[in-house]
């Protein structure tokens, strides 16, 4: 995990500061949660916004309003999309500046904002 805090801390960082008005369900070490504050009709839950996890070799940035969002999908640029891993998920092993921006830029326009 020691490998990963920098970029754990930085994507963390990126979720919180560009998602306001959503909600933190775990902030634990390692491992970030956030809800949106609508209820999810099928489940009767708030909805999922995105995750930031270190795993065993990369740590994972999720944004699922990127499922729902062709547009907010399809804006991707191309290096970001070289991380990405299914629809959602973008990979990071290091710290990227670049890219962190756009994912916050991103994460800013998921957030409606």
């Amino acid at each position: 995990m020691e490998a990963f805090d920098s970029v754990y801390a930085r994507l963390r960082e990126i979720m919180l500061d560009n998602a306001p008005g959503q909600v933190v369900a775990k902030d634990d070490t390692g491992d970030l949660i956030v809800r949106t504050s609508i209820l999810d009709p099928k489940a009767g839950q708030p909805g999922w916004f995105g995750t930031v996890t270190v795993k065993k070799s990369y740590v994972a940035y999720h944004l699922m309003p990127l499922y729902g969002d062709p547009a907010l999908s399809e804006s991707v640029s191309p290096a970001l999309a070289k991380r990405r891993q299914g629809k959602t998920c973008f990979n990071f092993k290091t710290v990227d500046e670049g890219l962190f921006t756009e994912l916050a830029q991103l994460t800013r326009r998921a957030a409606g904002l």
